[in-house]
């Protein structure tokens, strides 16, 4: 346990939550929530196209907001950061993708050893090397890959859906230049809802549901194991912990628990696996909107994450009706709030990237998890760090600072001879 970073700790969270709260981190930690609820269509689509059944779609999703959302309101508040919580969207595809080939029991048993592996990764203190091992600008590259998408979506409805998409983006700027003291997202949202209102977007079709975790019991086989545990093992160290640890760091926080969040997310994933669920790690794209500037004062930003916890675990019994008003409401509104409320943190991941060292690897780790390209059946934000670093030690074996470790060493040996 000597590995794992401490808080500041529960005991005056709740008095400190209730200090620190203010509408600039209510509104980030409400969009960030929208967002992961969002999120959830994405679960439902990759199973769909795999064939798996409607009813265990709906318990995967309730399970990843409900376990997700409990642990999403303690580790932000244990460290007083904007860490919120959420599960592996890559182990999400290769989860839906396994199921049909070894069975959903032999799949969630691969899911236990996963975690198995990372809680091990993290009490062990292996993060710090990995996050050596992956520089800053590599894995800011990465992450402004997968980000620049967020950033596309919310401009493509210029095209299709010009007026309400103008309107939503202008309130967001028109605001933030004038009314100091309202959250521009908010401005944003409520221009989108009274756009709909006066359009008269159809709601009747949204019905009412409630939905709860089940509990089930893994098996464990090889092939499961090979074909899905040990890549989910792989993105879950390699990639899910170093991209939100590089976020948060993105956003001026020095001291960022990367052993804390590896082994919470791992013991998250074993208990996930009891309940049809996949992972627990950090949220990379809910970490960026609750880090932001446009969550307010740097000291208060935690706040955001919890209340993004908050939303996830009030909204997961419910997700049924969640799904049929998310579908209900034109494409458009999600999609530009979230690109908005991204956009600061996609400007900051590209200046790290293009900071001066291993830029050729962060060029590469941005092109490869922007290409959405898969590789053995993982996707493109794993091979972005690995690509992306392997071509920074062919090209730009300098910047990772080896053989100047080795001088140093070498200088200091000889003075303490000489002396």
């Amino acid at each position: 346990m000597t590995h794992i970073e401490k808080g500041v700790g529960l005991r005056t969270a709740p008095r400190d939550f209730l200090r620190d709260l203010n509408i600039d981190n209510l509104s980030a930690g409400l969009v960030a929530g929208i967002f992961g609820l969002s999120a959830g269509i994405i679960h439902i689509s990759a199973g769909t196209a795999a064939g798996l059944d409607s009813h265990f779609l709906l318990i995967w999703v309730v399970s990843y907001l409900l376990i997700n959302g409990l642990f999403g309101l303690v580790v932000p508040a244990y460290y007083r950061l904007p860490l919120p919580m959420a599960n592996s969207i890559p182990g999400a595809l290769l989860f839906a993708a396994v199921i049909p080939v070894v069975g959903l029991e032999a799949a969630l048993g691969a899911t236990l050893i996963a975690g198995a592996i990372s809680l091990v990764a993290g009490l062990a203190g292996v993060m710090g090397i990995v996050m050596k091992l992956i520089p800053m600008p590599i894995v800011m590259g990465m992450v402004a890959g997968i980000l620049l998408k967020f950033g596309l979506n919310m401009v493509a409805p210029l095209e299709s859906a010009m007026l309400p998409a103008a309107i939503m983006i202008l309130a967001f700027f028109i605001s933030a230049r004038l009314l100091r003291r309202v959250p521009p997202l908010i401005v944003a949202m409520l221009a989108g809802i009274a756009y709909m209102a006066y359009s008269g977007v159809d709601f009747s079709g949204v019905a009412f549901s409630v939905t709860f975790p089940e509990f089930i019991v893994p098996e464990f086989t090889l092939q499961a194991f090979l074909a899905y545990g040990l890549p989910l093992a792989l993105i879950l160290v390699g990639m899910e912990t170093p991209a939100g640890v590089g976020l948060v760091k993105g956003m001026g926080y020095k001291a960022v628990p990367a052993n804390a969040i590896t082994t919470v997310g791992g013991i998250g994933t074993m208990i996930s696996a009891f309940f049809n669920l996949h992972s627990t790690c950090i949220a990379a794209p809910a970490t960026g909107i609750c880090a932001s500037p446009e969550a307010g004062d740097h000291d208060k930003r935690w706040v955001a994450a919890v209340i993004t916890g908050a939303v996830f675990m009030l909204g997961a019994p419910f997700y049924g009706f969640m799904v049929s008003l998310i579908q209900a409401m034109p494409g458009y509104f999600i999609a530009i709030i979230a690109g908005l409320a991204l956009v600061r943190v996609i400007t900051s991941a590209m200046q790290v990237t293009f900071s001066g060292k291993h830029e050729m690897g962060g060029i590469f780790a941005f092109l490869i998890a922007t290409s959405g390209l898969q590789i053995l059946g993982i996707g493109a934000s794993f091979w972005a760090l690995v690509l992306g670093v392997f071509v920074s030690l062919l090209f730009e074996t300098r910047d990772f600072g080896f053989g100047t470790a080795r001088l140093v060493t070498g200088k200091v040996s000889l003075s303490k001879k000489a002396g």
